[in-house]
């Protein structure tokens, strides 16, 4: 087993994979918290479908950086989504379930009307659940992880007490004078940033997973917001980590073998906390 991972550790294409799984891990667990909190889970959920569309349409499209159109969208959509959600007549879960189905229904069509490559199934099965190999991921896609992911860690903690605010009570923190408004929207947009990059790695229909699984483990054994978080996002990188380091060894799926440790840390928080009340 040593041996082997010695040798995979030998290739950058096995560092890239550590990078970019931690980063975005890290970055989903810090937004991840406060989406649980707000009942917004379901977000990352709808938007990763989102994504998958547009995924679509640049394919079909042929765009050399399909992240150009993708991001775009996918931050539109996430607008569009918090609006839906609180000025019309379409809340919250039925705009959700509405833009999610109707994105992923239409990129599936395009993909079969106007298929880019022969093998439609394994484009689609990558794109849903991830990559099956860790080699698709290039120096390009690390750089452009650890730039967005920078950004956001740095939006988070310089506005970390905003946005403390916005998640326990919504109708203070405007009374205060905050513009809650404009922080579930900086959220949602997050949100889509991290849905964009986490599509190479775990697949749009794996995303949610990292979003709920770490702030709810978290939740098992502290119970402050501060706690929480710190404690979401140190589960969150750890998981990440030792899931590609299973899927080397084991070669399963990256996407699957990440949430499938994500599940069982959450089991062991479940139990951690039932015996620490116990006691």
């Amino acid at each position: 087993m040593l041996d082997k991972l010695n040798t995979y550790f030998q290739f950058s294409f096995v560092w890239y994979a550590l990078i970019v799984g931690v980063l975005i891990a890290l970055c989903s667990s810090l937004l991840g918290v406060t989406l649980v909190l707000k009942r917004f889970s379901f977000i990352g959920d709808g938007l990763s479908h989102v994504a998958f569309g547009a995924m679509a349409i640049a394919s079909v499209a042929n765009f050399t950086n399909k992240m150009l159109l993708v991001l775009p969208i996918t931050m539109v959509s996430a607008i569009l989504l918090l609006r839906s959600g609180q000025n019309t007549k379409i809340k919250g879960d039925a705009a959700i379930a509405m833009i999610s189905v109707g994105a992923l229904a239409f990129g599936y069509m395009l993909m079969n009307i106007f298929p880019s490559t022969a093998n439609i199934s394994g484009d689609v099965c990558g794109t849903l659940f991830g990559s099956t190999a860790i080699i698709t991921l290039n120096k390009s896609d690390v750089w452009l992880c650890l730039v967005l992911s920078a950004v956001v860690i740095a939006v988070f903690v310089i506005f970390y007490n905003k946005i403390f605010a916005v998640t326990f009570d919504e109708n203070f923190a405007k009374a205060t004078g905050t513009n809650a408004n404009a922080y579930n929207l900086l959220i949602a947009v997050i949100i889509a940033v991290i849905i964009v990059l986490a599509m190479n790695l775990v697949g749009s229909l794996l995303i949610s997973a990292l979003v709920i699984f770490p702030a709810l483990s978290a939740m098992r054994i502290f119970k402050s917001f501060k706690g929480v978080t710190v404690c979401s996002a140190i589960l969150s990188s750890v998981c990440a980590f030792l899931g590609i380091m299973v899927s080397i060894l084991a070669n399963t799926p990256v996407g699957s073998t990440i949430v499938a440790v994500d599940v069982l840390a959450f089991g062991l928080c479940c139990a951690v906390g039932y015996f620490a009340v116990r006691a």
